[in-house]
């Protein structure tokens, strides 16, 4: 049933002559279908290769900010420059990567392995700097700029060919969906691992009891434990990338003799358009599509939301409340929900559909608001688990809506351009998340957050309950108005969805014949 090499199986099946030939193929047939078989340990290595920058991503996520604020001391406004900096150099780096990884020669270890095999050691060596106090103080905001946008620019040519090995493993499509499902598997146990241990570690630095032997209610010096321990952290931490690498390079062998279409390596969840346009040109008709308009704008506002949630969690908790000694214990519960809640939304999503599931991420509005009004345990321990599982759904619904979209686009178009919807739906959302954050962390400048301080001023605690509780409500509320407003997309029926797919497989499967 393979398509022949160049042209359709129709010929084949109707005329009789050609099928002692067709015999003659099925060994090879086989092979093929053997060959696109993955064993247990490749699948496992090739998920342990997503495992590092999870660990990196939940640690600054949560962490930074606090870092940068109480222990580096530096402004918040140069803090706004970090964070906004930083999330736009990883925006940035993802048509870089793919345009610069697509025209790459295949070496021995073929054509993207090195690229994740090279930038380990630099991306290890920048994330333990993120985290490292340099001896001087004018200049620290330019350090951790520095490497702050270092990190996500190398995290990204990390990410896009390690993601992109799946079109090159296996010609099989169920074989692709498992070890997906294994990479997205370890992912998650990486970015419950990041947080925890991350955490754990650095608990000591933030100790009440550095305040209490405070005699004035001003910026405390750095204790040399502080910055040993986040030294630590991001030691174990920066451990994880060549570990996992090397262990992906053992297990995972990229098979020789394949290639494959520039627009992989932009996005590799995204199967190969039907003609080669370019990315403004291309980008220029999605944004035309009123769906995808519709879908990014109200995700921009809800992703944004999710964000600016994450970040600022920890400050809250450190100075707007009570909750010092339940940071790490919050921090988990909010991924553990968000864990273990993911399957609960993927039936969710069949049972009742995508639009009704949309208001699921309004749960976490509520209790956003009381956590700001009541900061105590019990309310915050609440908080925590209605915003993981709130979280989950908010980030498995753009990705189950997304292909809906391109199905719209190609039956209007007659032809897919799945690579510039998904890869123009990451960039717009890192640069919505860099925006967030830098305009948010600018507030506590103008609210007047005076950095290492123990007690900050009360425009401080006011502007972070805002920013824990009114802000993300209002995103939240702006995005699912703006995603309810119209029709609902008419979703293609099962026979539609599956001629669709052939098409955007057929130059997959007319490579992986020849």
């Amino acid at each position: 049933m393979a398509a022949s090499p160049g042209g359709s199986p129709a010929p084949a099946v109707e005329e009789p002559a050609p099928q002692p030939e067709a015999h003659a193929r099925e060994p090879g047939s086989d092979r093929r279908a053997s060959r696109g078989r993955l064993s247990f340990c490749t699948k496992v290595c090739y998920g342990i290769g997503g495992v590092p920058n999870q660990v990196a991503s939940s640690a600054t996520a949560f962490y930074l900010q606090l870092f940068l604020l109480d222990v580096a001391q530096i402004p918040a406004a140069q803090v706004s420059l970090v964070m906004f900096g930083g999330k736009v150099s990883g925006a940035a780096a993802d048509p870089v990567a793919g345009f610069f990884i697509s025209r790459s020669r295949r070496t021995g270890s073929g054509r993207l392995m090195p690229w994740v095999l090279g930038c380990t050691p630099f991306i290890a060596l920048a994330y333990f700097f993120l985290w490292f106090l340099p001896p001087f103080t004018n200049l620290r905001g330019l350090w951790y700029m520095t490497f702050y946008c270092l990190f996500q620019a190398l995290a990204t040519f990390f990410q896009v060919p390690y993601t992109a090995l799946t079109m090159l493993l296996t010609p099989s499509p169920r074989e692709r969906d498992t070890i997906t499902a294994y990479r997205m598997t370890m992912e998650m146990a990486g970015t419950l691992m990041g947080a925890t241990v991350h955490g754990l570690i650095v608990s000591g630095a933030h100790s009440p009891h550095r305040c209490e032997e405070a005699e004035f209610p001003g910026p405390v010096a750095v204790s040399p434990n502080a910055t040993c321990l986040y030294s630590i952290a991001a030691a174990v931490v920066a451990v994880t990338y060549p570990v996992c690498s090397g262990l992906l390079r053992l297990g995972v062998k990229e098979p020789p003799g394949t290639e494959m279409s520039p627009s992989c390596v932009a996005d590799p969840s995204a199967p190969v358009s039907s003609q080669d346009t370019s990315f403004l040109a291309g980008l220029a008709l999605t944004v035309r599509h009123p769906p995808y308009l519709k879908l990014v704008i109200s995700f921009l506002f809800i992703s944004a939301a999710v964000q600016v949630e994450q970040s600022y969690l920890v400050l809250f908790c450190t100075h707007a409340s009570r909750l010092h000694d339940h940071v790490q214990s919050l921090v988990l519960t909010i991924l553990v929900s968000a864990v273990l809640s993911t399957p609960l939304w993927e039936w969710v999503l069949q049972r009742f559909g995508k639009r009704t599931s949309a208001f699921g991420i309004c749960m976490m509005v509520p209790f956003a608001i009381l956590l700001a009004a009541v900061p105590t345990a019990p309310v915050a321990y609440v908080v925590a688990f209605v915003s993981g599982v709130s979280i989950a759904v908010s980030l498995l619904l753009p990705w189950s809506m997304l292909p809906d979209v391109v199905d719209d686009f190609q039956l209007q178009h007659q032809h897919g351009m799945e690579t510039i919807f998904y890869s123009s739906y990451v960039f717009f959302t890192k640069l919505s998340g860099a925006g967030a954050l830098g305009i948010s962390t600018l507030s506590l400048e103008f609210a007047g957050y005076e950095a290492g301080a123990c007690k900050q001023a009360e425009q401080v605690v006011v502007t972070l309950k805002v920013l824990i509780g009114a802000v993300p409500t209002c995103m939240i509320l702006t995005g699912l108005c703006i995603l309810m407003v119209g029709p609902a997309l008419k979703v293609p029926s099962q026979d539609t969805s599956r001629r669709l797919s052939l098409r955007r497989w057929a130059p997959h499967a007319h490579g992986y014949t020849q």
